[in-house]
């Protein structure tokens, strides 16, 4: 099992199905079976408190899940603000799907630290080769947002759910025209013009 803490409220956890002590299992039959003892999720939070310091005492917590292989599921953990109401925790179990991309795409993230956490996150995911994925990566300033593009991306890259679960962790997948694509090139301004993600990495990943 590996924890990494991506934010003061979230962190990712890696784990192995045997781990987990299931086995010959998919991430959508996992779910239900968490669901049904979530025990599981009581030792992988009093792990997470004593390695990264991530305390959930009264709060609220949504829990993501996805697998990129047979064998590896990954949980994200994001922790609420406690309610004055709140008796115990609630678990909210949500199951991440994806929907068949193009080869541009368009991700929006509220601010720059967003992008940095994004690409923070990309350095510590194993066998992530981000000069498969697209031909162009750009990233974009506009109105207090920031956007990265990503041209020609390789549809039939083999770790693709994986990546664009990390960016829709930490930005927003937007439906691609060249018409936005073109108002970003004319009005928006130039903060990283090539290999976006591997300048976010080198330079600002932890």
């Amino acid at each position: 099992m590996k924890i990494e803490k991506l934010t003061e409220n979230k962190i990712r956890v890696i784990i192995h199905s045997h781990e987990l002590g299931f086995n010959n299992i998919n991430v959508h039959s996992i779910m239900t079976k968490v669901i049904e003892t979530q025990d599981i999720f009581s030792d992988i939070l009093k792990k997470a408190e004593k390695e990264v310091d991530f305390h959930t005492d009264g709060c609220k917590l949504l829990i993501e899940a996805f697998s990129s292989l047979e064998d590896i599921f990954v949980f994200t953990i994001t922790k609420y603000l406690p309610d004055n109401d709140l008796k115990k925790k609630k678990l909210i179990v949500k199951r991440k799907s994806f929907e068949k991309i193009n080869t541009h795409v368009i991700c929006q993230f509220e601010n720059f630290e967003s992008f940095c956490e994004f690409c923070n996150a990309m350095k510590h995911i194993h066998k992530l080769d981000n000069s498969e994925l697209a031909k162009k990566t750009s990233l974009y300033l506009w109105k207090n947002s920031y956007y990265l593009i990503l041209r020609n991306v390789n549809t039939k890259y083999k770790n693709m759910n994986q990546f664009y679960s990390t960016l829709s962790e930490f930005g927003k997948l937007l439906s691609f025209s060249n018409h936005f694509e073109y108002k970003l090139l004319e009005h928006g301004k130039v903060v990283i013009r090539k290999n976006a993600i591997d300048v976010g990495i080198d330079f600002f990943a932890n």
